[in-house]
This record gives structure tokens, sequence and C-alpha cells, in this order.
């Protein structure tokens, strides 16, 4: 992915708005499914073929982690050392969710769709937040 690209995709050409621009979306998009997770664990559970006390438990950490994502997110200039362990973070949840699908997991087909794309959404957020942080060390 170029950085036009990415300039297309964050709205801006500016390598340090963009980078703060998908923090701050992978931010919401985590906090969110980790609310949903916690909000409605038992329908979501049921629906996703997953315990609903793991999905309690995943929305803790999901949330907490957004919090965590969030913050670099606000910085002006966000700090190397950070967005590096979120997207090391990310990608360690892309692989550890697939890993889960493949030896661990029995979703339902809903869940083991929805454990894939939330797996690719996340590959994708550190794709976009690797390629940024990168154009801001140039």
């Amino acid at each position: 992915m170029s950085t036009t690209q990415l300039a297309v995709l964050a709205r801006t050409t500016d390598p340090r708005t963009m980078l703060r621009r998908f923090l701050a979306v992978d931010a919401v998009v985590t906090g969110a499914n980790g609310l949903a997770y916690l909000t409605a664990a038992g329908p979501l559970g049921r629906f996703l073929g997953v315990d609903s006390g793991l999905l309690v438990a995943l929305g803790v950490f999901l949330a907490v982690y957004a919090a965590g994502v969030a913050l670099p997110a606000t910085r002006e200039r966000p700090p190397t050392l950070p967005v590096r362990a979120v997207i090391e973070a990310n990608l360690a949840w892309t692989v550890l969710s697939l890993v889960a699908l493949v030896l661990w997991l029995t979703p339902s087909t809903a869940g083991a769709v929805w454990t894939l794309l939330q797996a690719l959404t996340v590959a994708g957020f550190a794709a976009v937040q690797y390629v940024a942080l990168r154009a801001t060390e140039n």
C-alpha cells in the first residue's frame, strides 16, 4: 500500500494525521467490539457459538486495549514505541484469532466467519498503521 493510497483512506496527506486517524479508528472499532461483547455476551455467544464467559473476558480486554490504542492517537506526534506496540499487538491478535479458530474454538458458521473477518480487519489496521508510521519517520 502506497502513501498515496493511505492519504485517500485517511483523507489527509500529513503522515502524523494519517497515523492518528488510523489509531483512532482502531480504538473506536475495538472499543465498540469490546462493549458489544460485554453488554450482549449471552445472545452473541449463542449466535457465534462461543461461550459467553469468553466473550465477557474478551470484552474487558478489548475495552482496556481500545483505551490504550486511543492514547497515542490523542498525541500530536504519536510516540513510535507505543505505536509499534499497537501494531505488534494487532498482528498477534490476528495470528491468535486464526490459531484459535483452527485449534480451539468450535463456533457456529457465523462465529467462524466473524472470527475470520475480525482477524482480517485487525490485520488491516496493523498494515495501515505500519505504513503511516513509516511515513512519519521519513
